[in-house]
């Protein structure tokens, strides 16, 4: 056996596992680790009451971030505005819980479990204020379409240079995929599973530009460093901005800094902006979509870029080079 194919070998033996464990690494520790590490509440009510549901939510530790407001009123505006995740009202027949089981249904789920601690008969009020479609009530819709999103962006931008398009027709190639793609994305979850919510249209935006955000990525990495580059992006967009998106949990529930990067990648921004246009009318959607367009900035600059550089980052030739004169 020659010494090539001995590398080869002995390479697709080592690359296997280290490849097991990264994905291992991404997908079970984030989920082994999660926890609430300042997720923001609100509380409310009269100041006496307030200091001692504030008294007793500081002895959880740094599980809660913890936001006053005035009145219940406030609260609830402040959960509608993607402030806080929930609140807890104090009030004459005892505390209320507001949640909001379309923001995160985990988070909704311990927020009343640390309010029914304090109640001294374990029972709490618990309203809904911006409730889970009836469709999906756990979410489970929603949080399962966000794998299929950064598979398609990671399609896009293989087939795309694979199939040799460079330039701007790479950059149309993609924005028309994704367009394809954030079309038929919100016919099946909005128009037929009904996992989601809010305007059909802006659901439809939101998946397109996260498989373009997804897409561009790739193909800009591949355009500037050949084929490997659609490993790059299959690592950061699919193996680490999956587990890290935080869509199962809430970002604040996952492990530092896990939580803080997978918001700075399009599968992590993608379910947030989604949250956003599907449940709470765009509240909190700044942020999410100047990441995902920044994506999408950076990729399709790497595909203009690549395509000016030639294949694998080489010069591409002059159209004005002189042609070899025949001899003779």
């Amino acid at each position: 056996m020659s010494a090539t194919p001995q590398r080869r070998m002995t390479a697709a033996m080592v690359l296997v596992p280290v490849f097991a464990a990264l994905a291992l690494w991404a997908f079970v520790w984030p989920a082994a680790r999660v926890a609430p590490r300042d997720v923001p509440i609100g509380l409310a009510g009269p100041e006496s009451a307030v200091a001692q549901l504030e008294k007793g939510f500081q002895q959880r530790g740094d599980e809660f971030a913890l936001h006053r407001y005035d009145d219940a009123g406030a609260a609830r505006a402040a959960i509608e505005d993607r402030t806080v995740y929930g609140a807890l009202v104090a009030g004459a027949q005892g505390p209320e819980v507001l949640v909001a089981s379309a923001a995160s249904p985990a988070v909704a789920q311990l927020l009343q479990q640390a309010a029914a601690a304090q109640s001294p008969d374990g029972q709490v009020k618990v309203t809904d204020v911006v409730a889970a479609p009836s469709g999906d009530p756990r979410g489970s819709g929603l949080i399962a379409s966000i794998l299929p999103l950064g598979l398609a962006g990671l399609a896009a931008g293989a087939a795309v240079t694979l199939m040799g398009l460079r330039g701007g027709r790479a950059a149309t190639a993609l924005v028309g995929g994704a367009v394809l793609v954030g079309v038929v994305g919100a016919t099946i979850t909005d128009t037929w599973l009904g996992v989601v919510g809010g305007g059909w249209a802006a659901e439809a935006g939101v998946l397109g530009l996260t498989v373009l955000a997804t897409g561009s990525a790739v193909a800009g990495f591949a355009a500037l460093v050949g084929p490997p580059g659609i490993g790059l992006g299959a690592l950061l967009m699919v193996l680490l901005g999956n587990p890290f998106s935080g869509v199962t949990s809430a970002p604040e529930m996952l492990p530092e800094p896990v939580g803080t990067l997978g918001q700075l990648l399009p599968p992590g921004a993608g379910a947030s902006l989604l949250r956003s246009v599907a449940f709470f009318d765009g509240a909190a959607a700044g942020g999410p979509l100047l990441t995902l367009l920044v994506w999408v900035a950076l990729g399709m600059a790497l595909v203009f870029l690549g395509a000016r550089r030639g294949p694998a980052g080489r010069p591409a030739p002059s159209a004005a080079a002189p042609r070899p004169a025949p001899i003779g």
